[in-house]
């Protein structure tokens, strides 16, 4: 597969580039390392294009996992409990997982809701996302893991990789996309999500 865009948001690339440039090139290879043709064997069942070939998702999400586990990339979890409670919120995110549930009942919350954010690939602090599912998990993604990860201390820059729209015009429907994700980050404002990322826009 090749690489056609990038988007650095909150100096993401920039950070690697200095950091971690053996990391980014690993990601880069792993892209390049995809044949994304022979990954070209689902047959849809959708009224527009019924029958037509189409790439393959979990296909193509294999393949990935095997790149990244075959070089050292581990799947990560973060777990936290959660409150509604602002300043309770603040307190508890300088507070191991071990403490946080004493520190609830210290005030007074009787039943306190334990919960955990996983992220398939992480390597020195760098976390990778393929993705190639519907819409809503990228912005799950971009907007909510990453960024509780990068908060928690768990990763200093998010990756993010989509296939662009033209690659997306031969997928099932509803598969997010890159030039579309990256106007939804751009719509935020230059600080928000406040993470470092880079999106990578990818074509067979």
């Amino acid at each position: 597969m090749k690489i056609i865009e990038k988007y650095s948001h909150l100096n993401g690339e920039e950070y690697l580039i200095v950091h971690h440039k053996a990391i980014l090139k690993e990601i880069f290879e792993a892209i390049r390392s995809v044949d994304a043709e022979k990954f070209k064997t689902k047959v849809s069942e959708e009224k527009t294009m019924k029958g037509k070939l189409l790439y393959n998702p979990d296909s193509l999400n294999k393949e990935f996992d095997k790149f990244f586990q075959q070089r050292g990339w581990k799947e990560a979890r973060y777990s936290y409990y959660i409150t509604t409670d602002r300043l309770l919120m603040q307190e508890l995110l300088a507070l191991p997982i071990g403490k946080q549930k004493e520190y609830l009942f210290q005030r007074g919350v009787k039943s306190p809701i334990y919960s955990y954010k996983q992220t398939d690939f992480v390597k020195e602090h760098i976390a990778v996302e393929v993705q190639f599912g519907k819409y809503f998990a990228v912005a799950y993604d971009l907007f909510v893991k990453h960024l509780l990860f990068y908060t928690g201390g768990v990763i200093n820059v998010g990756v993010e990789v989509l296939p662009m729209k033209s690659m997306q015009n031969e997928m099932s429907t509803g598969i997010s996309y890159y030039e579309g994700e990256v106007y939804n980050v751009l719509r935020h404002g230059r600080n928000n999500p406040p993470v470092p990322l880079l999106i990578i826009g990818v074509a067979p």
